[in-house]
């Protein structure tokens, strides 16, 4: 007994098996939406922000002790990026020769529309970078199997993720599932991921792509969200998971990981009238890491003629020292004052416009947008006198 005893204390216990889970960097994005600065080279930063992640989750995975980086879909953004951006991101995986690299197709880079592409990356890829165009199980060596669905077509009409119900995998092994689309009840079409998908394919943990954002469908189903986000609604930098799991049936330890380098953020500046409101848009400016930032303010509330000036004009001051910087103030309405246009003009040609202007931005019997053309032209010829008057 006493000898049992000794052997049992020097059993080995279960290695825990890690990896990264990402998806959606969506290479070559060239962000045509993103007004560019005649002084400034913004899209470009924000494109090779893309290749750069990369290397930021290289370093995660290092960070982390993962062998293993999945890309849940989407890694590039079209299904014909160039040789150069193909080329390109395949070395940057290669100059992390410790780690394997696993590529799955997404709706962006899918299997028809993409197919010279995968082509490309079957031909050119380093030896640590797999390119898994078949829904195939894959050996991810002694602990896992890597049960991948690629995306044949940009829209399907079944879930994506059906295929792991009856995909096989060694005793013994983890069964990591890897898809990409969006995930949706039992009541629905029945064209995205079953949420239960963990349980009636045995999974061990399900790494899916398509939504940019951070989303924890359960504790085995888990978006991961863009490494390098890339739209105002999610409000924070974008991350990458870091997922350990002990062994078959255990529960995984999902751990959120930092690698975007810039943050898009939306926030509200509600407004009264006469308020300060240059100083109410520098209280809810970031003090600090301004470059680095895309900013969207949006205005509510009303405001006198003085105040959409003054807000403008403190918009402009600081624009250049963001990113992107844009002021939208469709919802912000407009408190007219007699002593405002009297500012304009107390008579005469430019007191009767103003007073058009006034009349047409109130009608009750104009569309909303004649009546926003309206109020618009009205600020900006209070502006233009105001200015002129200096």
């Amino acid at each position: 007994m006493r000898k049992r005893a000794v052997k049992n204390q020097f059993q080995e216990l279960p290695v825990t098996f890690r990896f990264i889970h990402t998806s959606d960097l969506h290479i070559g994005r060239k962000f045509a939406n993103i007004p560019q600065p005649v002084d400034g080279n913004i899209r470009g930063r924000l494109m090779e922000a893309r290749h750069g992640a990369i290397g930021r989750l290289a370093q995660a995975a290092r960070d982390q002790g993962a062998a293993h980086v999945l890309l849940a879909g989407d890694t590039f953004d079209t299904a014909t990026p160039s040789p150069v951006v193909i080329r390109q991101a395949l070395a940057a995986m290669g100059e992390a020769p410790e780690l394997i690299w696993w590529l799955l197709p997404g709706n962006h880079d899918n299997l028809r529309d993409a197919e010279p592409l995968w082509e490309a990356i079957h031909r050119d890829a380093p030896a640590n970078v797999i390119a898994l165009t078949d829904a195939a199980p894959q050996d991810m060596g002694d602990a896992a199997t890597l049960l991948p669905c690629p995306v044949a077509f940009r829209a399907s009409a079944s879930d994506p993720s059906e295929p792991l119900v009856t995909m096989a995998s060694d005793d013994g092994k983890l069964r990591i599932g890897l898809a990409h689309g969006g995930v949706t009840d039992f009541t629905e079409s029945g064209t995205a991921i079953a949420p239960d998908r963990d349980r009636s394919a045995r999974l061990d943990y399900l790494a899916l792509g398509d939504w940019h954002g951070r989303i924890a469908v359960s504790d085995r189903v888990q978006y991961c969200g863009s490494p390098e986000q890339d739209r105002f609604k999610h409000g924070r930098r974008g991350v990458c998971l870091s997922v350990a799991i002990d062994g078959p049936g255990a529960v995984p330890l999902v751990e959120e990981v930092e690698t975007g380098s810039f943050l898009w953020a939306q926030v509200d500046l509600t407004l009264h009238p006469r308020q300060d409101a240059a100083a109410a848009l520098t209280a809810i400016l970031p003090g600090a890491g301004r470059r680095d930032v895309l900013l969207r303010v949006s205005a509510t509330g009303w405001a006198g003629l003085p105040d959409h000036v003054d807000l403008q004009r403190a918009a402009d001051r600081c624009a250049p020292e963001f990113a992107h910087f844009e002021l939208v103030t469709d919802a912000l309405g407009t408190q007219y004052e007699t002593a405002d246009l009297d500012e304009i003009d107390r008579g005469g040609a430019l007191r009767l416009a103003a007073d058009g202007l006034m009349d047409d931005a109130e009608s009750e019997t104009l569309s909303q947008a004649d009546r926003e053309v309206a109020a618009d032209a009205l600020a900006r010829l209070y502006a233009y006198v105001r200015e002129a008057a200096r």
